[in-house]
């Protein structure tokens, strides 16, 4: 279970490992409904039997999108426990730098390695949390997906107008 994370272990913890996820898996029920939700109709992720036999990796995969859009999924310990003791509330304040290097297979074991990049305060008060993501797929050498995403911390006190 990872532990609190005030703003000075953040800080401390910079360049270091800050949780590794549990093994999870997206089914083809799920890679469809993503593919219905964003209207990118795609059949070599959503028609098994056409990526078998047409497309470049022999099975469906997830989109790009999806396995970024895990990361919320993924990261949630780590933005609980800095949520608890560093700040009242997190919001995704953007990506520095994605890179789509490998796809994910249908029901293919993926996890997250979470790494503190940078912690800066702002004029504000509040705090700008980059970590490097990189998104593991089981038996594979090469990552999935490797993204700098940023969160904006914050105390209610720091909020505008407060």
């Amino acid at each position: 279970m990872l532990g609190r994370l005030n703003i000075e272990e953040l800080q401390a913890r910079i360049g270091a490992e800050i949780h590794l996820s549990d093994w999870i898996t997206v089914s083809q029920g799920d890679i469809d409904a993503f593919g219905r939700v964003t209207r990118d109709i795609d059949p070599m992720h959503m028609d098994p039997e056409h990526a078998r036999t047409h497309g470049p990796f022999g099975t469906t995969v997830l989109y790009g999108f999806q396995t970024l859009a895990m990361l919320t999924h993924l990261s949630r310990p780590v933005r609980v426990a800095a949520v608890d003791e560093a700040a009242d509330y997190d919001l995704n304040y953007g990506l520095n730098r994605v890179r789509f290097i490998a796809p994910i297979p249908v029901d293919m074991p993926f996890r997250n390695r979470i790494v503190v990049k940078d912690l800066q305060r702002r004029e504000d008060g509040r705090y700008l949390l980059t970590t490097t993501n990189t998104i593991e797929v089981k038996g594979s050498d090469r990552p999935a997906l490797v993204a700098e995403w940023i969160g904006l911390m914050a105390r209610e006190s720091a909020a505008p107008g407060r």
